[in-house]
């Protein structure tokens, strides 16, 4: 079982990492929120396979759905349209490099909301290390426009959105006690439902025309960047425990760094290589403080 969850963590990190550009070239056909419709629609599939051979999914969960409403919008509509939305408007390993920072704005947000334990100068330290790396990417300072601030703020926003969600789920999801499997598949339903209510669907079929950017969406977004992607988280946290299932943010903007430069030809500057090690050094920090802390209460 070990052996198969390090296959799923290997697994995650390549198509996390590649979803960027799958992405662009879908971008170059149908709009960020067709991109994030088919996504989720394809995405929905395995999920709710997986959950059926569980027998995880029960009616009487739709009690809890206004909690669903809320995942759905956090944790996949306005995440994946916003990461969406950033990424046609930066080079892919840009966008690669600022998802690494989505435990930065996790931890912020567990501290705006929760206040169930102070910082500490451990994770103070890991987020302004963190921070320095995101202000590195956006220079803000800089005159020459090279990197695109909107497309920053885009990040970002789907930064704080997933952030969020894991706040929420903690407060609000945790104490349900409800299988993640069945989670999962509520929540990407109903959020491809919110959707497909705001999604003008006029030149969707478009991007199945380039073979390449419907296999990239289909197969690398969908089906293993987000059904498959899931399945292979939570299987993970069942065998490694959920600090290893953690770990694997440090992945995926390596892995979108290494594709943007090597596959697609884009120019990093040397700051961009800085900043990927600042933000990863910061969550490193944190995580780190984090176990301490743990450990130190169980003491």
């Amino acid at each position: 079982m070990r052996n198969s969850a390090l296959v799923a963590f290997c697994f995650l990190g390549l198509v996390w990492g590649s979803n960027f550009i799958f992405v662009k070239w879908a971008a170059l056909h149908i709009t960020p929120v067709q991109i994030t419709l088919l996504r989720v629609i394809f995405g929905f599939i395995p999920v709710v396979v997986y959950a059926l051979w569980r027998g995880d999914l029960r009616w009487s969960q739709l009690r809890h759905g206004h909690h669903f409403v809320i995942m759905a919008l956090l944790a996949t509509a306005l995440y994946y349209y916003a990461f969406a939305r950033g990424t046609v408007l930066l080079p892919s390993g840009v966008a690669g490099m600022l998802s690494g920072a989505i435990p930065l704005f996790t931890l912020v947000c567990a501290f705006l909301f929760l206040r169930e334990e102070p910082l500490g100068r451990g994770k103070m330290a890991g987020l302004v290390l963190g921070f320095l790396g995101v202000l590195l990417v956006a220079q803000p300072w800089s005159a020459t426009g090279q990197i695109d601030i909107d497309g920053i703020g885009w990040m970002i926003g789907g930064s704080l959105s997933v952030g969020c969600s894991f706040v929420y789920a903690r407060k609000f999801i945790s104490p349900l006690k409800l299988p993640a499997a069945a989670l999962t598949t509520w929540q990407i339903g109903i959020g491809m439902v919110l959707l497909a209510l705001v999604t003008p669907l006029q030149g969707i079929g478009a991007v199945f025309d380039d073979h390449r950017a419907a296999a990239g969406l289909i197969l690398g977004l969908g089906l293993c960047g987000t059904g498959l992607a899931y399945v292979a988280y939570y299987h993970i946290v069942e065998t490694l425990g959920a600090l290893a299932a953690s770990s694997v943010t440090y992945v995926p903007p390596v892995v979108a760094l290494l594709i943007g430069v090597a596959l697609v030809g884009e120019t990093i500057p040397l700051s961009g290589y800085i900043a990927l090690v600042s933000i990863l050094a910061g969550v490193g920090l944190i995580q780190w403080s984090s176990v301490r802390g743990y450990r130190a209460q169980r003491l």
